[in-house]
């Protein structure tokens, strides 16, 4: 199945963004604490494109699509803002983090242990986040 949904790019919309995944993902029956980490993966990722790719422009937005399988569950975030391959993301330290006691910097590490596999793919118009969550759905 597929489901889409759309927002602005405005903090305030994040509580939608997780109310949409929550809702999706209640009838495959997943664990909550799984279904809980997923929810969390999408929120940091479109809260990022929000904040660093949109200056939460609420002119903008992101497009969410949710694919489920039988084995897999792929989250689609597909923005239009300056792009950011997460796929290069180089992981901080998290005794630097901790030593240099700054707030931030851990959410796409998050992401990518949450997650079984993250890409980006970047076009001449949109830029596409893919997210691969393996279970049985």
């Amino acid at each position: 199945m597929e489901y889409r949904f759309k927002v602005p790019c405005n903090k305030k919309k994040l509580v939608e963004i997780r109310d949409f995944i929550n809702k999706v993902l209640e009838d495959f029956g997943i664990p909550e604490i799984e279904k809980n980490s997923m929810v969390l993966a999408v929120d940091e990722v479109c809260a990022n494109l929000m904040i660093h790719s949109h200056n939460c422009n609420p002119d903008e937005s992101l497009e969410l699509t949710v694919k489920t399988f039988k084995d897999k569950i792929i989250f689609e975030i597909i923005d239009r803002g300056i792009g950011f391959n997460i796929g290069e993301y180089q992981e901080p330290s998290i005794y630097d983090i901790i030593r240099e006691k700054k707030k931030g910097g851990i959410g796409l590490m998050l992401v990518r242990r949450i997650m079984d596999e993250v890409k980006f793919e970047q076009g001449a118009h949109q830029n596409v986040y893919r997210l691969t969550k393996k279970c049985s759905c």
